[in-house]
């Protein structure tokens, strides 16, 4: 279920996006692929004739993922929220620092050139081999699988200095021995998330999309189940840092590594149905490693710096756990919170937006390219714009909803919604970076997305550390947040300038334009909300569900009826678009 709180923190490393004609897959290796729900939301793009013909196709493919993706985080909300109630804040951001291991260091082993260069290069393979590809695929995955193992046993093998060095020396012997006991549990989970994505990678090649978008759904089944086994045997437990049990350790931890492996033997039928057998093949040499090493640099490139960041703010962040702060698990629970809505909206608009930008940028029409960015940026803002405010006015009631109950009590809910405060802020540059960087990707432009990462991960990890110095440490995750959020409008404003002088005029001034009365409208809407929210009992700090429930309804609606008469009152042409969109997918 863990990973690093995200793939690449300003952008998702997916690799070079394909011409149009050559139908080529991209594969996002996230949180849907993977099982691991500290990641960025799926953004794949069907192929244009991977096993599917027309328009037809393809739409069927976009539907089956985007249900799945849809399913999936509705039943992984569900599950992070049992995971606070079963642990509380203490032991749980002792669980979720041990969580993010794996997903560091998969994401170095292989996530980040898995979308990149393998399985673009599967494609190539199989089209050219007389064989479809089908002994390149299994040599390719017989050495994966066997440099994962290796990789995985001595991971878990230096596991104290890991989490030594993940924790720091602030904080208690007590805490970091148990992030160290749940890390020898969960590391194997490496092993099981590198074998869930290369399966899934061999089955998106292959035209098929259904199972790697739904197996993830199975993790969070069985991890469900775990929470609801360790709720009914150790609830009754004063759990704490300091005396929790030795066999609540193996519930949780074995718990959390079967729904990994459930997932990944959840993928083997679809490999069946698909017409491939998985045998045995050791022939490295064959592969051209040194091919692979070479495409692959720039992505490595961009996935360390990335993984740097995470590795800092978890640090950053351990200090605090078990202090009464929030801390690991309550900014993760709201960096999840951020990329619901990016996923919902912004991977919408990439998805959609991505072929025509690479077909035009392939044929050397870049105003096409640039009008494309242009449109998706007014259409992601003015779509965005009042969730962001929804989670700025709300935050206290949607963390009440969302994660109060069992261990994780009133006070800690009400700390997360602080930060789920400071992330409305993050929502709209998120996007508009992401935007950024896939029209990058369709200029053919891994190199200069790398090369941007560089000084967006060096603000992201200054800002990290500026706030941490500057704030008071209860206020720990809300400054990692707001580092968070700087870094990615730091990624927008570096990675438009870029593409400014590759592409050429940007129409910038009519996106301003549209970007201010976008803006207007989201702060008439959030100030109708918080004078309603401040009327309600309460007001903006509720003590339980019934009136965060309350609030949430008056509040939202408010907010969601205001910002759309302003809106269309200021003439913002792209509400209307949105509305129409939504429509007719209703429809659909």
């Amino acid at each position: 279920m863990n990973s690093g709180l995200y793939r690449s923190a300003h952008a998702s490393p997916d690799g070079v996006p394909p011409r149009a004609e050559e139908g080529v897959t991209l594969i996002s290796v996230d949180a849907e692929v993977t099982g691991q729900d500290q990641a960025l939301p799926p953004e794949q793009v069907p192929p244009a004739d991977g096993g599917t013909t027309g328009d037809g196709g393809t739409a069927g493919n976009s539907a089956v993922m985007a249900i799945g993706s849809l399913v999936s985080r509705i039943i992984g909300f569900a599950r992070n929220a049992l995971i606070g109630m079963a642990l509380g804040a203490g032991v749980g951001d002792a669980y979720t620092s041990a969580q993010f291991l794996p997903g560091q260091i998969y994401e170095l082993l292989l996530g980040g050139i898995l979308s990149s260069v393998l399985v673009p290069l599967l494609v190539r393979r199989r089209k050219a081999d007389p064989d479809g590809g089908l002994e390149f695929t299994r040599k390719l995955l017989t050495f994966a699988a066997v440099s994962l193992g290796i990789a995985t046993v001595l991971v878990a093998v230096a596991a104290p200095l890991i989490t030594w060095i993940q924790s720091g020396d602030d904080t208690t012997t007590a805490y970091r021995n148990l992030v160290t006991h749940f890390a020898y549990l969960i590391l194997p989970i490496i092993f099981f998330t590198g074998l869930s994505a290369l399966i899934g990678a061999v089955l998106n090649v292959r035209g098929h999309f259904a199972a790697p978008m739904w197996a993830p759904i199975l993790n969070n089944v069985v991890v469900i189940a775990v929470c609801g086994v360790f709720i009914l045997f150790f609830s009754s437990d004063d759990l704490s840092v300091t005396n929790i049990s030795g066999s609540a350790i193996l519930v949780m931890g074995l718990g959390t590594l079967l729904g990994m492996v459930v997932q990944a033997i959840g993928l083997l039928p679809a490999l069946r149905k698909v017409g491939f057998s998985w045998k045995w093949r050791w022939d490295p040499r064959s592969l051209g490693l040194g091919e692979i090493g070479r495409l692959a640099g720039w992505m490595l490139c961009y996935v360390a710096a990335n993984q740097i960041a995470v590795f800092v703010v978890v640090r950053i962040l351990n200090q605090v756990a078990g202090k009464g702060s929030a801390s690991t698990l309550a900014f993760n629970n709201v960096f999840l919170l951020t990329m619901m809505a990016h996923g919902i909206v912004g991977v919408s608009v990439m998805t959609a937006l991505l072929p025509k930008m690479s077909a035009a940028a392939a044929e050397g029409r870049f105003s096409e390219v640039s009008a494309d960015l242009s449109r998706g940026i007014r259409l992601v803002s003015a779509a965005l714009a009042p969730i962001a405010v929804v989670y700025g006015v709300l935050g206290a009631p949607i963390a009440v909803m969302l994660f109060q109950g069992g261990k994780f009590t009133n006070h800690d809910a009400l700390a997360t919604g602080d930060v789920l405060v400071v992330a409305a802020f993050a929502v709209l540059p998120l996007s508009i970076s992401y935007l950024c960087t896939y029209a990058f990707y369709s200029l053919q432009g891994n190199r200069t997305a790398a090369l941007i990462n560089l000084p967006v991960v060096a603000v992201r990890i200054g800002a990290y550390f500026a706030l941490a110095a500057i704030l008071d440490k209860s206020l720990s995750a809300v400054g990692m947040t707001a580092g968070n959020a700087i870094s990615y409008l730091v990624s927008a404003l570096i990675s438009l300038a870029v593409l400014r002088r590759q592409i050429g005029r940007l129409n910038l001034g009519a996106v301003a334009v549209s970007l201010i009365k976008v803006l207007v409208a989201a702060a008439v809407a959030a100030g109708l909300g918080i004078l309603v929210v401040h009327l309600l009992p309460g007001a903006g700090a509720p003590d339980g569900r019934g009136q965060a429930i309350v609030q949430l309804i008056a509040g939202g609606g408010v907010i969601l009826l205001t910002y759309l008469v302003a809106a269309t009152a200021l003439r913002v042409r792209e509400v209307s678009d949105v509305v129409g969109m939504v429509r007719r997918k209703v429809g659909r």
